[in-house]
């Protein structure tokens, strides 16, 4: 007989293995596909990258706002890569449990002791091992974000849980596929056609939150942190959803491999109840309570907060961030010390504010405050926003409040620039950092956590030739002059004289901000 009527033969039936010996072959061929997951190039360099850029962000160390972080951003921050890993392992899990197809060996499956829809359990757990692994770099990414010493805030459990999630849902997408359409250009066209349709009805209904919730990751960021009980995310209700419909997408692609047992059925029925379950919860919008509370937290923030005096001058901070007034007092002393006057020791209220009423995306700005002696200071910190809460406080002081701070626009932004930025390690960096233009020359709006003043070209030229100089013979001078340098009425020529610059040259770029 020829070796091609063997093969034609019809396979003599095998008797099934007893359940543990059935199990153990299926853990042992998932070990085997996990193995061979990581020979993918797509899994391996997106895996490489993956846990590579989070070990080179812990072991660089963080620095500016890194080094604040809030922890309630944190979380919701794991959930940027994950995808990623995820589409890789849905393209290769689905190849995977296509090679027997794609090689023309699946007809001779059946001589084998081990059910096709075992075999398709098996390619599924391969992905578990991945999912462990976003596990631990989640842990290790959230965890080095809480060892800072300046972070803040309190992270959720189920935020950190949505990343492994992610990683195991895109993974048994990749073997159900395979079990509808056994073609290998089934997972990369079902990825593009996903994100397209999703983007389209996106656009057409508005993006309303129900929808926008049925996607694997919704991060929300854009806006400054905000306290932890007004975010208000769904979180466990997702987590739920995620796990749930991994349970009904993997008991689909079980009965489509023939595993059409009664438990399969009943675990797709339950997967399918918790996965409506996780979709109902997190369909509703923001509750009113919800809309409440971050209306008392954005205009009368004092009503939720606790304060410190330090020094001079009171700290108010929402619970949170109480550990922060210590840093910002530190900030507010080293203003206070170039000032001369009743500026030098004039007491203060920081009180930290946000604008929460318009979602956690959009960075709206917040009202300057009108009463005497008041300076907002925001969630964030570091990096740039050090001198630009320095340049509102000495706007506070040369001005009285913050809205008069804001509306200066003769000489007197001279004298805010030089409180704001004399102390400073690197005071041109720190002034070319806090300009919107990120420029030292010209004119340009400096920041501040409310409303920003506006440097005309020649009180640039002035406050750059001040930053250029010793610290202590500015200092000296500013105090010996400080009526004269806080008056409206002084002209920018004059304040150079006081300060023994050289003035700008006359003529429309020489004037104030104000168009003088």
């Amino acid at each position: 007989m020829s070796a091609a009527a063997v093969m034609e033969t019809a396979p003599t039936a095998v008797e099934p293995a007893p359940a543990p010996r059935r199990a153990a072959a299926v853990l042992t061929l998932a070990r085997f596909e996990a193995r061979e997951l990581f020979q993918y190039v797509p899994v391996f360099a997106f895996l490489l990258l993956y846990v590579g850029y989070t070990g080179w962000q812990l072991f660089s160390g963080r620095e500016g706002m890194d080094a604040y972080p809030a922890l309630q951003d944190v979380d919701r921050g794991t959930q940027t890569m994950p995808p990623l890993l995820g589409i890789a392992l849905l393209v290769c899990v689905n190849r995977a449990a296509l090679r027997s197809r794609r090689n023309g060996t699946d007809r001779h499956d059946g001589v084998l002791p081990m059910e096709p829809w075992r075999r398709t359990v098996a390619h599924a757990l391969s992905v578990v091992p991945y999912a462990v692994v976003t596990a631990l770099v989640v842990a290790v990414e959230f965890t080095g974000a809480a060892l800072e010493p300046g972070a803040a805030g309190h992270g959720s459990f189920f935020e950190l849980a949505v990343g492994p999630l992610i990683v195991l849902l895109f993974g048994v997408v990749g073997v159900l596929l395979a079990r509808l359409i056994p073609s290998s250009f089934a997972a990369s066209l079902f990825v593009v056609g996903a994100y397209v349709l999703f983007t389209l009805v996106s656009e057409s209904t508005g993006s309303p939150h129900w929808l926008r919730w049925l996607w694997p990751t919704v991060t929300e960021t854009g806006a400054d942190p905000v306290p932890s009980d007004l975010i208000g995310r769904p979180a466990a209700w997702h987590a739920l959803y995620l796990a749930g419909l991994i349970a009904f997408l993997l008991c689909g692609a079980v009965l489509l491999s023939g595993g059409r047992t009664r438990t399969v059925k009943a675990a797709a029925a339950v997967a399918l109840a918790v996965t409506a379950a996780g979709a109902v919860g997190q369909a509703p919008g923001d509750s009113a309570a919800l809309t409440a509370a971050r209306a008392e937290a954005s205009t009368h923030p004092e009503r939720v907060q606790s304060c410190a005096t330090r020094g001079t001058s009171t700290y108010c901070a929402f619970p949170e961030w109480t550990g922060r007034t210590t840093d910002w007092a530190a900030a507010v002393d080293r203003v206070q010390n170039l000032a001369g006057g009743a500026a030098g020791s004039a007491r203060l209220t920081v009180r930290q504010r946000v604008e929460t009423r318009y979602g956690l995306e959009d960075d709206a700005s917040i009202d300057p405050l009108t009463e005497p002696g008041q300076v907002t200071v925001g969630t964030a910190w570091g990096g740039n926003r050090i001198p630009q809460f320095e340049v509102g406080v000495a706007a506070v002081l040369v001005a009285g409040d913050e809205k008069s701070g804001g509306e200066v626009c003769d000489a007197r932004i001279v004298t805010i620039m030089w409180l704001a930025l004399g102390a400073e390690s690197d005071p041109m960096t720190a002034f070319r950092n806090v300009r919107l233009d990120d420029s030292v020359t010209g004119s340009a709006l400096a920041l501040a956590p409310t409303n920003g003043v506006f440097m005309s070209a020649g009180q640039t030229d002035v406050v750059r030739q001040l930053l250029q100089q010793p610290r202590y013979g500015v200092t000296a001078k500013v105090k010996a002059h400080w009526t004269e340098l806080t008056s409206p009425k002084t002209s920018l020529t004059r304040v150079a004289e006081l300060l023994d610059v050289k003035a700008p040259a006359k003529g429309a770029e020489s004037g104030d901000s104000c168009g003088g």
